[in-house]
């Protein structure tokens, strides 16, 4: 991956929360994980990517930046169920932002979500992950990009 490609990725985390929430979100370096496999947090929302680029993208946040970003659109029920659909549609909006600048040859799947740790990896063998950080109000969450 490129810089101005992760930064495709950055610019579509900011504007995800700049709009959805009202409040922006800083986002840190992005980094390439050299060992091991990237963290993954409560509620992980993964995109599969095809075409041109293939992999994964993932937004991964834990339930009480959840709580807190639910409460800011408005949602007064603060369920497993509404977790999940909220950390999906996070990562399908910041994928889908992405999708726009790569174009139609970056096919972007339905999110899957994972609740609690995985059985295994998610991320695919032999492609280089990077982690964007991001801080939004007191809370931490990571988007991590992994495509070929």
């Amino acid at each position: 991956m490129t810089r101005v490609e992760l930064e495709t990725f950055v610019e579509g985390t900011t504007h995800y929360f700049l709009t959805a929430a009202n409040q922006a979100a800083s986002v840190g370096s992005p980094y390439l994980v050299n060992e091991g496999i990237p963290g993954i947090l409560e509620y992980t929302g993964i995109i599969t990517v095809a075409g041109k680029r293939k992999g994964i993208v993932y937004f991964t946040a834990s339930r009480p930046m959840l709580t807190v970003l639910l409460m800011r659109l408005g949602e007064t029920e603060m369920t497993h169920e509404n977790m999940c659909d909220l950390v999906g549609e996070v990562a399908n909006q910041i994928s889908g932002n992405a999708r726009r600048d790569f174009g139609n040859q970056f096919m972007i799947s339905v999110p899957r979500v994972i609740a609690g740790t995985p059985n295994g990896a998610v991320t695919p063998a032999n492609t280089r992950s990077f982690v964007i950080p991001i801080n939004w109000r007191s809370h931490s969450a990571s988007l991590v990009v992994c495509l070929d």
